[in-house]
């Protein structure tokens, strides 16, 4: 991924592996539900689910070109 933001949560690549399949088939803005079992299926907090769909989230839209930010769930 490379991002310094994302890379500084200090991952495992088992959770960046469930995270990243999250992200790319069931939703890049998930729901409370959605995110509460993300959480759970990681060993991750909610807020450290949310935090890394936020800045994930972030960077797929650099990478697209598209603006930073517009209203998004998470925020």
């Amino acid at each position: 991924m490379g991002s310094n933001a994302i890379d500084s949560m200090n991952l495992s690549q088992d959770q960046i592996a469930v995270l990243e399949e999250n992200f790319n088939k069931v939703s890049k803005h998930p729901d409370g539900t959605t995110l509460m079992l993300i959480a759970a299926e990681c060993g991750l907090s909610e807020e450290e689910t949310q935090k890394w769909f936020k800045l994930r989230n972030a960077q797929w839209r650099q990478s697209e070109g598209l603006p930073a930010k517009q209203g998004s769930v998470l925020d």
